[in-house]
C-alpha cells in the first residue's frame, strides 16, 4: 500500500485513497507495476548524507570563518529576496532583526514579517533561508521567525523609505 501512494506522489497522480485497505482489490499485477524502488531511494539518502558529511567535514576542517564577512555577504543575498507586496528587498525593509554567525560557520537569523497575516508568510522565510544557505561559510542555518517586536514602517531603512515615497 505505501508503496503504491509512494509511486501515485512521484508520477503526481491524483486520486482518491479509500478508507480502508480491503476497499481496494490488489492483485500481483498492481503490485508489480506499482512497486517503488526503496533500495534506490535508500541509496540516494545514503549519498546525500555523504555529501552533508563531506561539506560539514571540509567546512570544520578549514578553521574557523571571517564571521563578520560572512555576514556582510548575507546581508546582501538577503537584499536579493524581495516582499512580493512590497517592491523593496526585505533587509531594508527591516525584516531582519539580526544575523549571527559563528565561527564554526553555524548561523542563526532573526526576522519578522510585516504582520502576522502576511501573505507571503509561507514563501518569504524558506527564501530567506535559501538564500543565507547559499553564502560561502555557511555550514547550517536556524531561522527564528518572530513577531516581537511587531513591524513598523519606521523599521525601514532609509533608502527604503525613500523608494517607497515615504520620505
Amino acid at each position: 500500500m505505501l508503496d503504491r501512494l509512494l509511486n501515485r506522489i512521484y508520477r503526481n497522480e491524483e486520486s482518491e485513497t479509500p478508507a480502508r485497505k480491503e476497499d481496494v482489490p490488489a492483485t500481483d499485477a498492481d503490485d508489480a507495476a506499482n512497486t517503488v524502488d526503496t533500495s534506490a531511494l535508500a541509496a540516494h539518502a545514503a549519498e546525500r548524507a555523504e555529501e552533508q558529511q563531506a561539506a560539514s567535514d571540509a567546512a570544520e576542517s578549514a578553521g574557523p570563518i571571517d564571521t563578520e564577512a560572512v555576514k556582510e555577504d548575507i546581508i546582501a543575498a538577503h537584499r536579493k529576496v524581495f516582499d512580493p507586496e512590497i517592491p523593496v528587498n526585505i533587509y531594508d525593509i527591516g525584516l531582519i532583526y539580526d544575523i549571527k554567525v559563528e565561527p564554526s560557520g553555524m548561523t542563526h537569523v532573526r526576522m519578522t514579517l510585516t504582520s502576522p497575516a502576511c501573505p507571503a508568510a509561507g514563501i518569504l522565510p524558506g527564501q530567506v533561508e535559501s538564500a543565507t544557505r547559499s553564502v560561502s561559510g555557511v555550514r547550517d542555518v536556524i531561522l527564528d521567525l518572530t513577531f516581537d517586536p511587531p513591524w513598523n514602517p519606521e523599521m525601514m531603512s532609509e533608502a527604503a523609505r525613500l523608494e517607497l515615497g515615504l520620505l
